[in-house]
């Protein structure tokens, strides 16, 4: 498991980890020295050193020798180590390519060495913004695609050329498109996850990525938020453990290789602002908000088309957003103190 102490990474090793296999984490503690060496990556860490059968080993993708050892007795590896803001691909691009293209590729080169599956975790970043070719519709509190053609979402045959992506899009999209080449080329078993909002207990979002868990924290600490454009864009947004269902749906049928759109789908979609009133009603306290800019590479809509999966998988969502937001809720209100700084976006958590 790669990227094993983030928050999806920490989802996969404890699910695994409780069925009782071997589980083999490696994480470089990244996300922790981004936030100010407290966050998602060091809490996780340490909550995955109860489980007897979780091996932690301190190590970064980018180097081979790292993912090579790390590898050595495993049969799958998930693989969702990567650099994940926007915002940060565009301060920093090399540092970006680095993680997310030259990291898959070590990451490929240790799995066919071994002949092991592999499950990556890519975005929907990959569409870039051809996705805003889509004519939208504009509501009181959501847009919609006005295009009957994608009342289901982007499927994953959407074009992905001649359009801006952002360094984060590139990077994951080289990414995306070796690992379908390995399949090809090497005979390897693999599955290509384009994830859309993945949600859940033991995120810390950040205003620049995972939206969903910055708005809870915010609201719970009554730090202010800042949507940039109108508040009005959708996402379909996915609770965490549906989404690690999704991958042990691959790891058990006899689909070889698939790349596949994965999130809520458009029954688990939700607009900023209606999250918003979400929470207001869920704790009783009204977020501090203001506007600003859109920025670059924002989406107006993005709904993933998981038809397919659900076909080739025999995977659906059960987790309806209200459902999964409680609990995520009820996770940072119960299980520990926060805070965060206002002015930065960092967030500190304590037992």
């Amino acid at each position: 498991m790669t990227g094993g102490a983030g928050f999806v990474g920490s989802h996969v090793s404890e699910y695994y980890a409780r069925r009782g296999d071997t589980v083999t984490v490696i994480d470089n503690l990244s996300r922790a020295r981004m936030l100010g060496g407290i966050g998602d990556s060091l809490y996780n860490w340490n909550y995955l050193k109860s489980f007897e059968n979780v091996e932690l080993i301190q190590g970064d993708v980018r180097d081979f020798g790292d993912v090579k050892k790390a590898s050595e007795e495993v049969n799958t590896i998930v693989h969702a180590a990567a650099q994940v803001a926007v915002t940060k691909s565009l301060e920093d691009p090399r540092t970006d390519f680095d993680i997310n293209a030259v990291g898959t590729f070590n990451v490929l080169e240790a799995a066919r060495a071994r002949d092991a599956d592999l499950i990556y975790c890519s975005t929907n970043k990959v569409y870039g913004t051809n996705v805003d070719r889509i004519p939208v519709s504009e509501g009181s509190e959501r847009y919609a695609f006005a295009d009957d053609k994608f009342e289901n979402g982007i499927p994953e045959n959407f074009p992905i050329d001649l359009c801006n992506h952002s360094p984060y899009g590139c990077s994951k999209l080289a990414g995306d498109l070796f690992v379908q080449d390995y399949a090809e080329t090497y005979g390897l078993r693999t599955a290509v996850f384009r994830m859309s909002c993945i949600y859940g207990e033991r995120q810390f979002g950040v205003e620049d990525q995972g939206w969903v868990a910055w708005f809870v924290i915010a609201t719970i600490t009554g730090s202010p938020i800042t949507i940039y454009g109108d508040g009005k864009q959708v996402r379909d947004v996915l609770y965490v453990s549906d989404l690690v269902d999704a991958f042990q749906a691959f790891i058990r049928s006899k689909v070889k290789h698939d790349v596949f759109n994965i999130g809520g789908g458009r029954e688990n979609t939700l607009s900023l602002l209606e999250l918003l009133d979400l929470l207001e009603m869920a704790t009783g306290k009204k977020p501090r908000v203001s506007f600003s800019n859109w920025r670059q590479a924002d989406q107006k809509v993005y709904i993933s088309d998981i038809s397919k999966a659900q076909k080739n998988l025999g995977w659906s969502p059960t987790t309806p957003p209200g459902e999964g937001l409680k609990r995520l809720i009820d996770w940072f209100t119960t299980t520990s103190t926060l805070s965060a700084d206002a002015g930065s976006g960092a967030l500190s958590k304590k037992e």
